[in-house]
């Protein structure tokens, strides 16, 4: 057995010779290009040690497909600008290379051209520094710079697009500093333009050095950290850190415990397309981050052989790393890099070309490579990319999504988007601490610092905002309506408010102010929401409905008390009744003495007290005639409904209090020079001045509830103006006796203070719709009112005139029955009346004519 596999393998080896020298035999027969390559990248750092792996792998198998030999000149910088720069020239002077690949950014390029002794030798430059670059405007060294990267916009489209889709209306940028990006005109810059499309933008930004550039990097982001862990930002993206700033970064971002429940981040291209290249300590250091990655195609068959060389030459070279030796985007564009050279060498037969030429052949010429098709535009690939969005979970992370500028997001790269949105492309997301939903962008400050909320102490109605200090201790107690409906709303919060509050002596426009200059966090309780305190603060969504109200005495009307029971019914429907009763009376009268046959119902003095009678049923007149019981019958219908309702009517305006202003409007006050109350320490007393014009004279400030009867009884008041939830509590606390003359003006509400510009105003107006939408502020509203109605108080003394009178149209239909049978009645014995006059006028005259003695004798 041992014999046949040493055959076996003597005659591999022999297969493998033959195509060896088949292809060298093949290779000299035609004519070779010899291509001279500078590398300068950092052999310290992950990516270099990838982009080393993947050039030398490129140049074998440009030998092997097209017979091109390749010269790779590599040096190392360590990460060093200055021994970066050092490199190139060397090799420029030195090796006269065509090209130089790898790590050098355009300031170390543009150093590089300004050397007056190589001035001449100046060749392409190809930079793999970064996946991502910035748009320059072009320069005479311009196409000897190119840049295997995209559009910078692009990547900060995607990030932009994440922070919309979660609602974060403000973000934390962190990046590390180097000479490409700055935080006025590069990142900083194309981040924020990118967030204002979702309407979201960036509250604070820091960068940080390189590590190699601190001598105590422990404690300067230790000390950074600290800086950003006392903001109120919860929401950080991470960008352009190399792979060993990252990884000590995001290792005291986990000590300083910025990984709990309630943080996000988001980490782009730089660290999210290395993350395969990292052990698992890491990737525990970094468990609930979004990244986006730059996509390319990993299920090519060209790419597997690829990554399964690439993973065991890794593995043979750095066998420390041999676990995480998968290939990055690096790699990959590191590797295309030299093939497009050497293509563009080829083509060109180098021997007679200029640098100018070379570069633009590489820039013309269009190629699909391992990390996806190289087409440029100046200076920088042209074709947009697509981004893979990853969740890291456990060992590894999720493949969430795909993103790409024309199409946005999509769960698979065969789908041209999603219509029902990312939330089902996405699914659940798993964030730092474990938390299932999405954190919230803004939290407290401190929660060792509980928030400083003022409080009205000096309010007039203390069913808002009551203050109590305990006799002989310094406890304070505070509640109220107003404090109730804060506390539910915390209640609703999706985080932790700790909170202090704090009784002011002042005014409310004074805690304004204080809330205005960071005096006080906000203001609770019962603030109305005007326009020129919209100049300092902002407002919750109010929590109660309000407006400005004049309250004044009730003055009851004695004299129209007397006819009260006149206004049940309207004048038309008296008129009506009185017309109809007296025509019915008087046809049945008519009817019943035709013939002379009702001895009861003869002469006016029985038809007048017949018709008082049948209002009551009381009559004892007999009706004999079928024509008079036909017209009686529905005018006794009538009489009966219209009883109960006037009965029904009555007792309504009677039970209800008929209540009437001892001052019916403002320009009664001003021409009698009376002097109104308000609540002193509120917007009301600049209302009155400024816009209702009273004198400051005539306006007395009243402190207390109870203090506005006294001044209504001593009349140092004639009226006292209210907003409406005030008017509310001292109309239930003082039912009898005063009366509202209605609205004076509508402003929105009552609301809470909050500083201009802060997130927890619109957190808590969203608790606020909540707490309203299941009635529990409702409900509030009522148990402060309920402590205060007295039982004999009405649902509203507002001047609504009382009740109505009723008028005919209710009863249109009873009346018009009886009418046409009156009508009916009266026409028919009309006719018979007259028919009987005529007969007796006929007979009369015949009778004459025949005791006539003088006609008969003359006839004789």
């Amino acid at each position: 057995m041992l014999r046949g596999l040493s055959f076996f393998l003597v005659l591999l080896l022999f297969v493998s010779s033959a195509k060896a020298n088949g292809r060298e035999e093949k290779c000299q027969l035609t004519q070779q290009i010899t291509a001279r390559i500078g590398c300068v990248i950092d052999l310290s750092s992950r990516v270099g040690k990838e982009q080393k792996i993947a050039m030398e792998m490129a140049v074998q198998d440009l030998f092997k497909s097209t017979c091109a030999k390749v010269d790779l000149h590599l040096k190392d910088s360590l990460g060093n600008s200055a021994r970066a720069t050092a490199a190139a020239i060397n090799l420029l002077s030195s090796k006269q290379v065509v090209a130089i690949v790898g790590g050098l950014t355009v300031q170390e390029a543009a150093l590089i051209s300004e050397i007056d002794n190589i001035t001449e030798s100046i060749v392409p430059i190809i930079s793999l520094t970064s996946t991502a670059t910035m748009p320059r405007s072009a320069s005479p060294q311009r196409p000897i710079f190119i840049q295997i990267a995209n559009d910078i916009v692009f990547h900060m489209q995607c990030v932009a697009a994440l922070v919309g889709h979660f609602q974060w209306r403000k973000v934390t940028a962190v990046y590390e500093h180097n000479n490409e990006f700055s935080s006025t005109s590069g990142i900083i810059a194309l981040l924020s333009h990118s967030l204002s499309s979702v309407n979201s933008e960036i509250e604070h930004h820091r960068d940080f050095p390189s590590l190699s550039s601190l001598s105590n990097s422990d404690a300067f982001v230790e000390e950074e950290l600290k800086k950003l862990r006392s903001k109120n930002n919860r929401v950080f993206i991470v960008m352009q850190f190399s792979l060993q700033s990252a990884v000590f970064f995001f290792e005291k971002v986990k000590q300083m415990g910025m990984m709990d429940k309630g943080y996000a981040w988001i980490v782009t291209d730089e660290i999210a397309s290395l993350l395969d290249s990292v052990n698992i300590s890491v990737k525990y250091n970094m468990q609930g981050i979004i990244g986006i990655k730059t996509n390319f195609f990993e299920t090519t068959a060209s790419f597997r052989q690829f990554k399964t060389r690439f993973r065991r030459i890794y593995g043979l070279q750095y066998p420390d790393e041999e676990e995480t030796s998968s290939p990055s985007i690096f790699a990959l564009r590191a590797y295309d890099a030299i093939g497009a050279i050497t293509r563009a060498v080829t083509i060109l037969q180098h021997g007679n070309a200029t640098s100018e030429e070379l570069s633009q052949k590489i820039l013309s010429t269009a190629s699909l490579g391992l990390s996806g098709m190289l087409e440029f535009k100046n200076g920088m690939l042209s074709q947009p990319p697509t981004f893979q969005i990853i969740n890291v979970v456990g060992r590894s992370y999720r493949e969430m999504a795909f993103w790409s500028p024309r199409y946005g997001f999509s769960k698979s790269l065969m789908e041209k988007g999603m219509d029902n949105g990312f939330s089902e492309v996405l699914g659940s997301t798993y964030w730092p601490g474990g938390l299932q939903t999405t954190p919230n962008w803004w939290t407290p400050v401190n929660v060792d610092r509980p928030l400083k909320i003022g409080v009205p102490a000096r309010g007039a109605f203390k069913q808002f905002v009551d203050v109590r200090h305990g006799p002989g201790t310094n406890e304070t107690r505070i509640s109220g309506f107003s404090i109730d409906v804060f506390k539910a709303a915390v209640e609703y919060l999706p985080y932790q408010l700790p909170y202090e509050l704090v009784p002011f002596n002042g005014s409310y426009d004074e805690m304004v102010k204080l809330v205005y200059n960071k005096s006080f966090d906000a203001a609770v309780g019962d603030f109305e929401v005007i326009s020129d305190r919209y100049h300092y603060v902002e407002f919750t969504q109010p929590y109660i409905s309000s407006g400005l109200e004049m309250v004044v005495p009730v003055k009851p009307d004695k004299l129209k008390e007397k006819w009260m029971f006149m206004r049940a019914f309207t004048t038309e429907m008296w008129f009506m009744l009185f017309v109809t009763h007296l025509s019915v009376c008087f046809v049945v009268w008519l009817i019943e003495n035709e013939h002379g046959d009702n001895p009861e119902i003869k002469g006016i003095g029985a038809m007048l007290w017949f018709s008082v009678t049948v209002l009551f049923f009381a009559h004892r007149e007999q009706v004999h005639n079928n024509w008079a019981r036909l017209v009686l019958a529905p005018w006794l219908v009538v009489i009966l409904a219209v009883t109960a309702t006037f009965t029904a009517s009555l007792t309504s305006m009677m039970t209800l209090s008929q209540v009437h202003p001892s001052m019916l409007d403002i320009g009664t006050l001003h021409k009698m020079n009376a002097t109104v109350g308000c609540n002193g320490n509120s917007f009301i007393v600049r209302y009155l001045t400024d816009v209702l014009d009273f004198r400051p004279e005539n306006i007395k400030s009243i402190t207390s509830i109870g203090d506005y009867p006294n001044a209504f009884e001593k009349q140092d008041i004639a009226a006292a103006f209210f907003v409406v939830p005030h008017a509310k509590v001292f109309l239930a606390k003082y039912c009898k006796g005063y009366v509202t003359t209605g609205p004076v003006y509508k402003p929105s509400g009552f609301g809470f203070v909050f500083p201009k510009g802060s997130p927890l105003a619109i957190d808590i107006s969203e608790a606020m719709l909540e707490a309203t939408e299941n009635g529990q502020i409702e409900k509030l509203e009522k148990q402060m009112l309920a402590g205060l109605s007295s039982p004999n108080c009405n649902s509203s003394n507002n001047l609504n005139g009382g009740p109505v009178g009723i008028g005919p149209g209710p009863f249109s239909g009873l009346f018009q029955i009886s009418g046409l049978a009156c009508s009916l009645a009266y026409l028919v014995i009309v006719a018979r009346i007259v028919r009987k006059h005529l007969q007796d006028l006929s007979y009369t005259r015949l009778r004459a004519m025949l005791t006539d003695t003088k006609m008969w004798r003359h006839l004789a």
